[in-house]
Order: C-alpha cells, then structure tokens, then sequence
C-alpha cells in the first residue's frame, strides 16, 4: 500500500463517516442513531486514525532516507493511546 493508496482509503472513510453522522442526525435529536451505526461510526474512526498513523510513519521514513514500505499499521490500542 503506498501514499495514494492510504489517501484514497482515508477520503472513503471520511465519506462514510460524514454518511453516519448525517444519517444520525436525520434520526432526529431524541431518537439518536442506532446501535450498529454508533459502532460502525467508532471503527470508522480507529481505521482513520490508523491510516493517518501509517501514512506519517511512511512520509517519516521516507524523510529520513528509510524505505517507507517497512512501516507498518499498529493496533488501535496504541494509536488510540497517543495525546493530542
């Protein structure tokens, strides 16, 4: 998977999760969205954080004359765990 490949999953997991959102909020405030889509909603937004995580370890490699290719998706537990 290369560059291009990560940026065009991100941008279909950002449509899926804008998808999710609006449909939530077309539920209406008091009914709120269903169990399923809270729960798709929160993978969509692990698998976004580890896209975004690979996609720096590879441009990080790459700066630092490193084949980009050896990076590697970690698991959700720990790029999850990472502060702001």
């Amino acid at each position: 998977m290369d560059n291009q490949d990560i940026l065009e999953r991100i941008k279909a997991l950002v449509e899926e999760e804008h998808g999710l959102r609006e449909g939530s909020q077309a539920a209406g405030a008091g009914a709120g969205a269903g169990a399923p889509d809270i729960l798709r909603l929160q993978q969509v937004e692990e698998q976004l954080d580890q896209c975004w995580d690979l996609l720096r370890q590879r441009r990080a490699k790459k700066d630092y004359g490193e084949n980009p290719d050896e990076a590697e998706v970690r698991p959700v537990s720990e790029v999850e765990g990472y502060q702001s």
